[in-house]
């Protein structure tokens, strides 16, 4: 029986001899994953259980990063949950300050999520990893605390819906760009319960970076999971690593739901007007849309080759008066990198700030959230009605070209 990828790993995970979309399975997990606000349910939940032991010291995850470093008592106290819990459980894979970044580029960083995995995170944003050729899904708390006891979670096998892009790519635009025209096209129920499963020439040429904004952003259509498949790009990034990689490709004759195609040859820089990831609008096509506040960063686009693209068109400009620049680098690593690389220093003189990695106001967290009345454009991945603090802001979506481009006009504009 011919298989999509989705499909060859969940049948792979389950021990069945088949599966099929719409069933229900049981599957082993490989990376069982929670963050400063999702985790204390699980390990309460786990607890009131009365299991001593977690199935794996090695495949549990746990990273403080949404309201990390704390920003008042409250987070403080939910971070020591997961420190407490590390402890008691001699749990491997635990990211204090210091080493913690954003989770969703940190574990792919790490080798922790690698390809033919099966990950579930208690984020909805876990489906980054299926960049690597992974099952990647986000869960419930208490779905986590069930994994923990026994490492196995219940799944429904889901349709995949394929999305071929042709066609060669604009300077400036990216990855970002194709998944936030995509959820245009589709709405944010396109995919809902699906697998989206990227291709053709376009998502070959696309680097790694490119390709996890891609996936990180599937939910945002409703799906489950997005996935690409796995080739050179995907096995040069993964060498190295200690645990070895599985590969799985879909069949020729896979059956999918829907199949789209798109030439992306005319493609220009997307951005999601408020307050939904589908309300895509061409860069250029909004005007005199002035700005308080531009967000460079996040699990969607704060990897080195995000600040690399943001930091050559602010090198030597100003950031507009009135207008805040916020930069997040998503890891440590990506932190070095871009202070080695003096990027950190163009941001500084632009007039922004450079963070250390979390997830701030993104979530309407801390380190820049909104106020009444204020406008932002940011990388990030939402823009619902008070995503990112007050319910009478306004959240714009893009990539870091435009939203370095908006910091130095102070107001929307393609680069």
């Amino acid at each position: 029986m011919p298989y999509t990828i989705a499909e060859k790993i969940l049948l792979k995970h389950s021990g069945q001899k088949s599966i099929k979309p719409g069933e229900f399975i049981q599957a082993k997990v490989d990376v069982a994953l929670a963050n400063d606000i999702t985790a204390p349910l699980a390990i309460s939940e786990f607890k009131k259980s009365g299991f001593k032991q977690v199935f794996s010291k090695d495949k549990i995850v746990l990273v403080p990063d949404h309201f990390a470093p704390a920003k008042d008592l409250k987070s403080a106290n939910q971070c020591k949950v997961l420190a407490n819990f590390a402890k008691e459980q001699g749990i491997k894979n635990y990211f204090e300050i210091g080493s913690m970044g954003i989770e969703h580029a940190l574990l792919p960083e790490k080798g922790i999520v690698m390809p033919g995995d099966l990950i579930i995170g208690a984020d909805s944003h876990t489906c980054t990893y299926g960049a690597l050729g992974a099952y990647a899904t986000g869960m419930g708390s208490t779905d986590l605390a069930r994994a923990y006891i026994d490492g196995k979670c219940w799944l429904k096998v889901p349709a995949s819906i394929k999305f071929i892009y042709k066609g060669k790519l604009k300077k400036w635009v990216s990855g970002k760009d194709l998944i936030l025209y995509t959820i245009g096209q589709i709405g944010v129920d396109g995919a809902l319960y699906k697998v989206m499963e990227f291709s053709g020439p376009v998502i070959r040429k696309l680097g790694m970076d490119d390709r996890f904004s891609m996936c990180n952003m599937a939910i945002e259509a409703g799906a489950r999971a997005g996935l690409i498949e796995p080739d050179e790009k995907t096995k040069k990034y993964v060498a190295g690593f200690k645990r070895k990689p599985k590969f799985y490709y879909s069949d020729p004759d896979a059956h999918y739901e829907k199949i789209y195609e798109w030439d992306v040859t005319k493609l220009e820089p997307q951005v999601a007007c408020p307050h939904l990831p589908s309300n895509v609008k061409p860069a250029g096509s909004l005007k005199n849309i002035k700005i308080d506040q531009s967000v460079i960063g996040s699990c969607t686009n704060g990897r080195i080759s995000d600040l690399r693209i943001a930091a050559s068109l602010l090198k030597g400009k100003k950031v507009a008066k009135g207008v805040k620049l916020i930069v997040f680098p998503a890891t440590q690593k990506i932190y070095l990198q871009a202070v080695k690389e003096g990027l950190a220093e163009i941001f500084v003189k632009a007039g922004g700030i450079f963070s250390t990695p979390t997830c701030g106001p993104c979530l309407g967290g801390h380190m820049g959230i909104l106020a009444d009345g204020e406008v932002a454009i940011a990388t990030t991945n939402r823009n619902f009605l008070g995503r990112m603090g007050s319910p009478k802001s306004f959240v714009y979506l893009s990539n870091p070209a435009v939203a370095a481009a908006s910091a130095i006009a102070g107001k929307i504009t393609p680069p």
